[in-house]
């Protein structure tokens, strides 16, 4: 690791809230780092193009997500959240809606805004606690099969019945109890669902990366417009959120960089074990590169919360970028 990278770190941990402990255990990893490195000059190349560019976040509300102002919504963000991981593979699971032919995320969102208009019941955790497999395959019917079928089953029904179990079945008493802290929500979903309970190991030491728990903080801000069941005094704490789209995209703009096994492991597209160290390292250096990347916005004049960050990067993922790498494929719920 170069001493410019770990003067960043350092300059970042002296002064930035870590209240969930990713930033610490992350850094950790990068100083460690044996496979992947964050490229300094590259984050100021890709800064001064987005700030040239004066993009912004994209908007939460499109017609593929459901939204109706109110409890059903937050039930909504809660189980499309649980669902949130692993979309590629052969072939590619597509969702057709409104005439038009959808994958990942937005073929998963468009499915579940599908499925509350044919089966309601959908959105009531006491239904998901005894969620039938029948159903929700019927809910993501498409082109192909979604990956890992049973384990978003399993999660449904987790998400229904710890919902039933401890906040009597409704996601805005959970919200509530957070008080406003998207940090405090972060934490008590992580806590409360295995399923969203996002921690590695490298070396033996804990790694907490918390991408679904913190995502749907950062969900409940977008759809409510910070207002409501979204008003977070704290959303600036959370981090990016470490999964397989974002890393490809700082590589296409060689923020990242891989050592040559790595490289050649994911350009042949050859499976990395959940937890094994290239995987941690890939999603610890994204961590950072986007924190590292929010500081350059910030000296040019664009202050954006890490969420916003990640935002951009993902939504560029979405369309096509030159000297765009396949991104690394791992089989996990975590992303």
């Amino acid at each position: 690791m170069t001493r410019s990278i770990r003067t960043a770190l350092a300059g970042v941990l002296a002064w930035r809230p870590d209240p969930l402990g990713v930033l610490a255990s992350t850094a950790r990893v990068v100083e460690r780092a044996r496979h992947v490195r964050i490229d300094t000059e590259a984050i100021a190349r890709a800064a001064d193009t987005l700030a040239a560019a004066e993009r912004r976040a994209p908007a939460w509300h499109r017609d593929e997500l459901y939204f109706d102002g109110g409890p059903k919504s937050v039930a909504y963000v809660f189980l499309i959240d649980a669902l949130n991981f692993c979309f590629w593979g052969e072939p590619r699971w597509t969702v057709r809606f409104r005439g038009r032919w959808l994958d990942g995320y937005w073929a998963l969102a468009a499915a579940l805004t599908r499925g509350v208009s044919e089966e309601p019941r959908l959105l009531d955790a006491n239904f998901l606690a005894d969620l039938d497999p029948a159903v929700l395959r019927r809910v993501l019917r498409g082109r192909g099969e979604i990956p890992l079928f049973e384990a978003r089953w399993r999660n449904a029904r987790e998400l229904g019945r710890v919902l039933r179990d401890r906040w009597r079945g409704d996601g805005t008493l959970l919200v509530a109890e957070a008080k406003r802290s998207a940090v405090g929500l972060a934490r008590i979903v992580a806590e409360s669902f295995s399923s969203f309970d996002d921690v590695a190991l490298h070396e033996g030491r804990e790694v907490r990366f918390l991408k679904r728990a913190q995502i749907l903080a950062a969900d409940l801000w977008g759809a409510f417009g910070g207002r409501g069941f979204g008003r977070f005094d704290d959303l600036d704490q959370l981090t990016a959120f470490a999964d397989y789209k974002l890393p490809q995209v700082l590589r296409a703009w060689g923020v990242l960089r891989y050592d040559a096994a790595l490289a050649r492991r994911v350009g042949r597209r050859t499976l990395l074990p959940a937890g094994c160290p290239e995987e941690v390292e890939i999603r610890a250096a994204t961590v950072w590169a986007a924190e590292l990347l929010r500081e350059a916005l910030a000296e040019r004049g664009q202050r954006l919360t890490s969420t916003e960050v990640d935002w951009l990067l993902w939504d560029a993922g979405q369309r096509r970028i030159a000297h765009m790498k396949p991104y690394h494929r791992t089989r996990t719920i975590y992303y």
